[in-house]
């Protein structure tokens, strides 16, 4: 076979050219959703800050955290936190009520396991959360019923529960810092 400028250029203007198409496609699919993905993740967060304090009617954005409020008093707070699970980054929305209480946790995002560290979504996993918070966190307990700020760990993704306990004990450090101040 006989290499000569044309047989190579052809093809490469060819690929060139797909490539430059494509790239334009995909910048154009991007900015024609670009606002609507970002109204989208706006909303579920509303919706989530609406399920992990339900008792607020409002919140109010502060720096790092909302304030829930309902009839004009700070009803509880709610935290965005996150850790490193298994298969990568587990966000957590948790609330916290005024006297210390998890009043919820949400499942933002996470990439673990279908089947053993994606069942942390599951509100039978997430309600076991829901319980003093205690000043020195949650404990993940194995293999045992858990007790006053314990949480029992899921079958086959002891890290998975490890990040999301992680994720709520920062919610946890966070309300404390914010209690301290108010």
């Amino acid at each position: 076979m006989k290499l000569d400028a044309k047989s190579i250029l052809v093809p490469t203007g060819i690929l060139f050219l797909i490539c430059v198409a494509v790239a334009a496609a995909l910048a154009g699919a991007n900015f024609l959703t670009a606002e609507r993905i970002e109204e989208q993740q706006r909303l579920k967060a509303e919706e989530s800050r609406k399920i992990v304090l339900a008792a607020a009617e409002s919140f109010e954005e502060q720096e790092d955290y909302y304030k829930g409020v309902a009839g004009g008093q700070t009803v509880g707070y709610v935290f965005e936190t996150e850790a490193k699970g298994y298969g990568g980054s587990v966000r957590v929305m948790t609330g916290i009520g005024q006297e210390g209480d998890i009043t919820g946790v949400v499942i933002l995002s996470h990439g673990e396991t279908p089947g053993l560290g994606a069942n942390a979504v599951k509100e039978e996993f997430r309600d076991q959360f829901r319980q003093a918070a205690p000043e020195n966190g949650l404990k993940v307990v194995k293999f045992q019923t858990p007790g006053e700020g314990e949480v029992e760990a899921l079958t086959g993704a002891t890290i998975t529960t490890r990040a999301v306990s992680e994720a709520v004990n920062a919610a946890i450090s966070q309300y404390y810092e914010v209690r301290e101040e108010s």
